[in-house]
């Protein structure tokens, strides 16, 4: 369920196994076997994923529960989501600088 998801997300920003597995400090053998079903992510390293590419630890659990998508689909669903956190970045700080004046 994840590893389908994980990898998804991996091959939507263009980044290897090899890069990713360092970056999250496990070897690439491992992040195969997540991404091919084998092993079960712990939710310490889904979160160390998701802060990787700077999303919600929400979104992964949304794709994974979707990662039967198509990658076009997902590219979609992610571009949705995307650009949503940034309008409601948007509507905060604005709120935040209505405050401070």
């Amino acid at each position: 369920m994840f590893g389908e998801a994980l990898r998804l997300v991996r091959t939507f920003h263009d980044v290897n196994q090899s890069e990713l597995a360092e970056a999250l400090g496990i070897s690439r053998s491992y992040l195969s076997e997540i991404e091919s079903g084998k092993k079960v992510p712990s939710l310490d390293l889904l979160q160390r994923y998701a802060a990787h590419f700077d999303m919600p630890l929400s979104s992964l659990v949304l794709f994974a529960e979707n990662s039967d998508e198509s990658p076009a689909e997902l590219k979609v669903r992610t571009m949705l989501g995307e650009k949503a956190l940034a309008i409601l970045r948007w509507i905060e700080n604005k709120a935040n600088l209505g405050k401070a004046a």
